[in-house]
C-alpha cells in the first residue's frame, strides 16, 4: 500500500513538513516518487522513518542520521560501525533515563515536603525534622 506525505505523516504523528524536512536533509533516499514527482510512501518507509525518529530521541543530530544513512549505502562493510553507532546511542539513553529517574526523585521529594509543609502549615516543621524522622523513601535526598 502506498501512502501520500500526508497519510505518513497522520500515521507517525508527525506534521507533513517533519517528512519535507527530512527529505530535503537527505534523510529519505529511498523513498519513491510518482511520475508528477509526489512521495509515495511504503511500510519500509515507514520502518525507516521509526528509525530515524529513534535516532532523533536519542540525541543524534541531523548531520549523523545522514552519516548513518551513508553507512547503509556503503552494505556490509559498516556493519560493525553501525552497530557502534546504536550501542552508543543505547548507553546514551541510558544515561539519560538514569538521569531523569534521579529528577523524578527529587521533585517526589519536593512533593512530599511542600505536602507536609502545609499540612503543618509552615516549613519550620519539616526543616528541624531529624534524619530518622523523615520517610526512608526521602532519606537518601
Amino acid at each position: 500500500m502506498l501512502y501520500t506525505i500526508g497519510e505518513m505523516a497522520k500515521i507517525l504523528g508527525v506534521a507533513a513538513s517533519t517528512l519535507r524536512y527530512y527529505d530535503k536533509e537527505g534523510l529519505l533516499p529511498f523513498v519513491e516518487r510518482s511520475s508528477g514527482g509526489i512521495r509515495m510512501f511504503t511500510h519500509k518507509d515507514y520502518e525507516w522513518l521509526k528509525v530515524i525518529e529513534c535516532l532523533k530521541k536519542s540525541g543524534l543530530s541531523i548531520k549523523d542520521i545522514k552519516a548513518f544513512i551513508d553507512m547503509i549505502k556503503r552494505g556490509d562493510a559498516s556493519l560493525a560501525e553501525r552497530l557502534e553507532l546504536f550501542r552508543s546511542r543505547k548507553d546514551a539513553v541510558k544515561k539519560q533515563i538514569e538521569d531523569m529517574q534521579q529528577t523524578l526523585e527529587l521533585l517526589e521529594f519536593k512533593c512530599w515536603y511542600y505536602e507536609q509543609s502545609l499540612q503543618y502549615g509552615t516549613e519550620e516543621k519539616i526543616r528541624s525534622l531529624s534524619f530518622d524522622e523523615i520517610s526512608e523513601k526521602y532519606q537518601k535526598r
